[in-house]
């Protein structure tokens, strides 16, 4: 069974599909309305036994011989001598078109008009669906920037607030009215700069003279030991 589905597949696909592709290249080429019309019978009847395979592939697979018979089909639709797509063609296929043409040629208009209708509705949809993802991310977006911004602004008002509470509990500097009060005060901060620098320089002097002495009282050692080593 398998093996007849594979040789099959291949006969129908050299001698059904090849070969009548280049001879439709030929008589295209060599424009013989006689051989393109011969060939464009062919490939509507091999149009309608590929629709029907595709069925029959699935429920008569099981049937005795049915790889073969397909086998026998094709080559009798392509022979010249039996000529078996023309028979078919001008015998079946060709007044079954002619009577249900006008109703063929409505549901293909019918079905066209439905698909661009549909694809324009589909399209609309999509194109909503992005415009409202793309609006609420930008929203998400700003409320997350308010949100950042709020907590910063926050966090400076704490810190200012904490910096004036190390310095006073919020209460606003105390403004001299006259120039009197006002050369008081600065001559207040020049003495207590000049304060702080004596106190500055003090400390540096008691650092000095704690190192010096320290110093001195090495070097007394040192020598102290020398000397008693040249004593003995």
């Amino acid at each position: 069974m398998m093996v007849s589905a594979i040789i099959s597949r291949v006969v129908i696909l050299v001698f059904g599909t090849l070969y009548p592709a280049y001879a439709s290249y030929k008589a295209v080429k060599t424009k013989n309305v006689r051989e393109y019309v011969k060939w464009m019978m062919y490939w509507i009847v091999f149009a309608l036994f590929t629709c029907a395979e595709t069925f029959a592939d699935i429920f008569l697979s099981w049937v005795p011989f049915y790889y073969e018979a397909k086998i026998v089909f094709v080559l009798w639709l392509l022979s010249p001598a039996t000529k078996g797509s023309s028979i078919l063609y001008r015998k079946f296929v060709h007044p079954q078109l002619t009577k249900r043409e006008q109703k063929i040629d409505a549901y293909i208009q019918q079905a066209s008009d439905k698909g661009y209708s549909a694809i324009l509705t589909v399209g609309s949809k999509g194109l909503s669906y992005a415009s409202n993802v793309v609006v609420q991310t930008a929203l998400k977006g700003h409320g997350a920037v308010l949100d950042h911004l709020k907590k910063s602004y926050s966090m400076s008002d704490l810190s200012v607030e904490g910096s004036s509470t190390a310095v006073g509990p919020n209460v606003p500097p105390v403004i001299p009215d006259n120039e009197d009060e006002l050369d008081n005060l600065d001559n207040r901060l020049i003495e207590e700069r000049e304060e702080a620098n004596r106190r500055l320089r003090e400390g540096q002097d008691d650092v000095i003279t704690t190192r010096d002495t320290q110093l001195r009282s090495r070097t007394s050692k040192y020598s102290h030991k020398e000397a008693s080593g040249w004593f003995w």
